[in-house]
């Protein structure tokens, strides 16, 4: 039988690791609405956002995984800099993905402000 103390470690783990895949997918689908990226250009914009841990390889699978959804779609095209670079653009899909994403971060991010703000009024 499991120690209870390792298997809430456990899914902690797990709830974090989706909630985190879950806040990525929305901002990569913000930053591709706007203009379309390729991999390392999409990290270096997140960056700039303070999500400069996020591990590269957690980006491309991530990218893959929408591309299969219909969300987003790559394409090919020659670099300047060198060898060609699939560049990510937004589907009618992932528009309507973006906008679901937005109205629900928006809705809890309301609602989590205002239980801390409650909170510590209280206290």
């Amino acid at each position: 039988m499991q120690n209870s103390r390792e298997g809430d470690h456990l899914s902690k783990t797990d709830i974090s690791s989706q909630m985190l895949k879950g806040i990525l997918q929305g901002c990569l689908l913000i930053l591709i609405n706007h203009q379309p990226y390729y991999g390392y250009a999409i990290s270096q914009e997140l960056s700039k956002y303070g999500f400069a841990d996020i591990p590269k390889g957690t980006i491309y699978p991530l990218l893959m995984n929408m591309e299969k959804k219909g969300l987003i779609i790559g394409k090919t095209r020659p670099s300047k800099e060198g060898p060609q670079r699939k560049y990510y653009y937004m589907t009618r899909a992932g528009s309507q993905a973006r906008q679901a994403f937005l109205t629900q971060w928006t809705n809890l991010s309301l609602n989590v402000n205002d239980l801390i703000n409650e909170r510590r009024n209280g206290e």
